[in-house]
């Protein structure tokens, strides 16, 4: 074979491995097993509905309504939502929610607080359209909204109930009513199970997320661990986007290192209501709030109010408790400035003169006593306006008959008389007041005080300088 025939041969042979090598390859690649599917990140909160709200209030500004969606009609969310300008016009930055689930059927009395469902809402109050439309009104008009959570018990026909692990059992394996209580209609949830926690907090982020709301209102808070509320409120509070209130129907000190800012002040109510009822004094009130006060760490602040859903229920009218709408007016006062935050519960400003069982509806009349809603703003007002009111340090000036104090800080100075009693008294000015002079917050008007005052039954004077 001369060399150019080798020569050819050999290119012959290069170009065959050339052409024969992609196809080879492919031959590879079509049978390359089982390909492992992507990667996707988890993210099982759901998705922020709404910008959230960046006018929610420092705690110790805090003007809180109660909200029950049964005195309404005819009852639910958008009646309550027509009702938000005037509820705003009272001086109110915080509306709370009772509760907006649906309710149990199995076992049921019709308390709300028998939760089916802690991820929807009742359709005999509305859909989450109008919720997410309640919480936006809301907000335009620079009101924070924090929602009703029962995290004690649930309806007996709950969806959980399936897990029954989840729940509190007896020695036979029965799932029981919460201990210590009648509440027949809901069962006892069970805080040793890491599982139902989870599911718990994943639902409470959902109302965060889902309608944009601001916190919660937390319904028999001194009987859940107090390490659950700890994993609870860490775990909302890495939602950055948002500032929110935390309130405990509770009184344990441990709940405000937990992280509510707020607890209610159950003592303070009680002597509050036997003060008008004349079985105790001014100086047991002045002994219950300080009790109260001291029992908190800080920054914690006690809710003061004159009745709620509970107490209306149970106690009747504010009309009927403090002898009259003079006397309840007198009452609200006390409550709004003598130390915490305070609350006005649905029908309480308008006079309503009859018991409330928030199990049924009653609707409420929200034209009625327009002098009392005035009188309510004014009172709020002065509150808003004096950071004395809010922060200043309290002076007590005992007296048989009138709560009488004063709530200083170094540049506002506030005095407050209120007369308890269903009569005249003449109160003797302490040597400290004698000749200061005072300006009215509510009529401008100038006092200055000599040895003595008249108060009229259940007057109340709300003073300046």
């Amino acid at each position: 074979m001369n060399k150019r025939n080798k020569k050819s041969q050999m290119n012959i042979l290069i170009l065959f491995i050339m052409l024969m090598g992609p196809v080879l390859g492919c031959g590879k690649k079509s049978n390359p097993g089982p390909t492992p599917p992507p990667v996707t990140p988890v993210n099982t909160d759901p998705a922020q509905y709404g910008p959230p709200f960046s006018g929610v209030p420092a705690t110790k500004d805090i003007v809180m309504y109660e909200v029950n969606l049964k005195t309404y009609s005819p009852i639910g969310i958008n009646s309550a939502m027509a009702r938000l300008d005037s509820i705003k016009a009272l001086g109110i930055n915080v509306v709370w929610l009772m509760p907006t689930y649906p309710i149990g059927i199995l076992k049921a009395s019709g308390s709300p607080y028998a939760v089916k469902d802690y991820m929807a809402v009742n359709a005999d109050f509305g859909t989450l359209d109008d919720l997410r439309a309640y919480v936006a009104k809301a907000h335009t008009l620079g009101m924070a909204v924090i929602l009703d959570w029962v995290a004690n018990h649930t309806s007996w026909d709950n969806a959980w109930i399936q897990n029954k692990s989840w729940y509190q059992q007896d020695a036979s394996g029965n799932i029981i009513i919460p201990p210590g209580t009648n509440y027949t209609d809901v069962a006892a949830l069970n805080y040793n199970n890491t599982d139902m926690r989870s599911a718990m907090i994943k639902a409470m982020k959902y109302w965060i997320y889902t309608a944009n709301v601001d916190g919660y209102r937390c319904d028999f808070a001194d009987n859940i661990p107090n390490d659950f509320w700890v994993q609870a409120l860490d775990t909302l509070n890495t939602i950055k986007t948002h500032k929110l209130i935390y309130l405990a129907e509770g009184t344990k000190g441990p709940e405000i290192t937990a992280g509510f800012q707020m607890s209610y002040a159950f003592s303070y109510y009680s002597t509050l209501k036997s003060l008008f009822a004349g079985t105790s004094t001014p100086t047991s009130l002045f002994t219950t709030s300080s009790a109260e006060v001291a029992s908190l760490p800080s920054p914690g602040i006690k809710l003061r109010y004159i009745t709620n859903h509970d107490d209306a229920s149970s106690d009747g009218s504010t009309i009927t408790e403090y002898k009259g709408k003079q006397g309840a007016l007198a009452a609200f006062v006390l409550a709004a400035y003598m130390d915490g935050v305070p609350l006005i519960y649905s029908s309480q400003e308008v006079g309503y003169p009859n018991a409330i069982n928030f199990f049924t509806n009653v609707p409420v009349d929200y034209t009625a006593n327009p002098d009392m809603v005035a009188e309510y703003k004014k009172i709020i007002a002065f509150r808003q306006a004096h950071e004395a009111v809010k922060t200043g340090t309290l002076t007590a000036y005992n007296d048989n008959d009138i709560v009488s104090f004063e709530k200083k800080t170094a540049s506002d100075d506030v005095l407050v008389l209120v007369n308890s009693k269903n009569s005249s008294i003449s109160y003797s000015v302490p040597a400290a007041l004698q000749g200061t002079t005072w300006t009215n917050g509510f009529t401008k008007i100038n006092t200055t005080f000599n040895t003595q005052v008249t108060l009229q039954p259940y007057q109340y004077l709300v003073l300046k300088r």
